[in-house]
């Protein structure tokens, strides 16, 4: 029996290749890496980070935690229901397609795609996909609350998924100030690729894809299918640094999923309440975009040219900069004992010790620490910052 499920799960997996969200997926990420080097070079004369790095965080950011997912999904016994999946891959599609990454948060897909159900059923309206009758809310009982569910649970993954990698993909670009200065924003726009293996009732895939493997529970089959869930995350920070923004808007989105998961098992005794409560919590996950979006409009930016000293507003990977722990925000005060207040003067004062160079720095809580660095032959040309002008 065990074989068996491990065969049954192998397959499941393989019908994953076959989604067109995949692929959507993918190619959508392709491009967002090649228009954020795109706009980096035009800004900055040089890529911060490789074009692949989107892609490369969409397929391996949330694989750990959608595989840690799908293990208490079926261990659970939480069941999706096939017509569900199918109208939640065209929100999917026309959200990817938007390029209005705000809704691609699961509340918002989850909603948008129970609401359509709903307007099926409210018109008298169905189709077939694949065999499968897509009408109106017949299922609300049994199918509503394991559908709020998921999308809590995907929504606690987004909350991890932001603040681990919302600092770290965060792009500068600048734009002009009322003042007419040249100041940095920060805009981290990612999307996310989760599979999961789900179980779908009855003998939709088998309908469409023979000798598909089943088993039962009871009087019902069922059937392991493997679903690339996707997530997508946009905000843009001015006036706050992205290792602190990030992170404080993802303690914010993580009690909403919570709220979703309870108000989803909830439902299984009183259906309503697991509708009530995804409405609330897209309408919560709109607000909370909104709301971080006007905040951060002020015409206040913390990377932004000063007299004080030389402002970075990036640190390229791998550089001699990561390695002396300087990051975005930060201000050069001194190098070997020389002020610096723009680029030319800091690789000036580099080049007075070609062994060593010592840096006095202001932290983004304008405490002063010294930071020395071993410089080799060249590093004084390509010491990885990119500074306010």
């Amino acid at each position: 029996m065990n074989l068996e499920m491990l065969f049954d799960l192998l397959q499941a997996i393989g019908l994953f290749w076959v989604n067109p969200l995949l692929y959507m997926a993918i190619l959508i990420a392709i491009y967002l890496g090649y228009r954020r080097v795109k706009k980096e070079r035009q800004s900055f004369h040089i890529r911060i980070l490789n074009g692949w790095s989107e892609l490369r965080n969409s397929l391996w950011a949330g694989l750990g935690l959608s595989l840690i997912m799908s293990v208490i999904m079926i261990a659970a016994g939480v069941v999706l229901a096939p017509s569900l999946l199918f109208v939640l891959i065209i929100v999917t599609l026309v959200a990817m397609l938007s390029f209005v990454f705000h809704l691609l948060s699961p509340a918002v897909l989850f909603a948008v795609t129970v609401v359509l159900m709903l307007v099926l059923d409210m018109t008298e309206t169905s189709f077939q996909i694949f065999g499968t009758t897509i009408a109106g809310m017949e299922w609300l009982d049994e199918a509503i609350p394991p559908f709020v569910i998921t999308a809590g649970l995907f929504v606690i993954i987004e909350a991890v998924l932001i603040r681990r990698y919302g600092p770290r993909f965060a792009t500068p670009r600048m734009e002009q100030t009322k003042r007419g200065m040249q100041a940095a924003a920060y805009l981290s726009k990612q999307l996310w690729i989760l599979p999961m293996i789900v179980l779908i009732p009855g003998d939709v895939i088998p309908s469409f894809v023979p000798y598909w493997p089943q088993f039962t529970l009871g009087e019902t089959a069922f059937s392991f299918v493997c679903f690339p869930f996707i997530i997508g995350f946009q905000q843009v920070t001015r006036k706050t640094l992205p290792v602190y923004f990030y992170p404080k808007l993802a303690k914010v989105v993580l009690p909403m999923g919570v709220l979703l998961v309870v108000g989803g098992i909830v439902g299984f005794f009183a259906p309503a309440v697991s509708f009530i409560v995804l409405m609330i919590g897209a309408l919560c996950r709109i607000f909370i975009a909104v709301q971080f979006k006007l905040q951060e409009r002020n015409d206040v930016y913390v990377v932004a040219p000063t007299t004080k000293g030389a402002m970075i507003i990036a640190v390229l990977p791998d550089s001699p900069a990561e390695k002396m722990g300087l990051v975005a925000g930060e201000m050069i005060k001194r190098v070997n004992g020389q002020d610096v207040f723009n680029e030319r003067q800091l690789y000036e004062a580099l080049q007075i010790n070609a062994a060593h160079c010592k840096l006095e720095v202001l932290d983004y809580q304008k405490e002063l620490r010294l930071t020395q660095h071993v410089i080799h032959s060249d590093d004084h040309h390509s010491i990885g910052l990119i500074l306010a002008k």
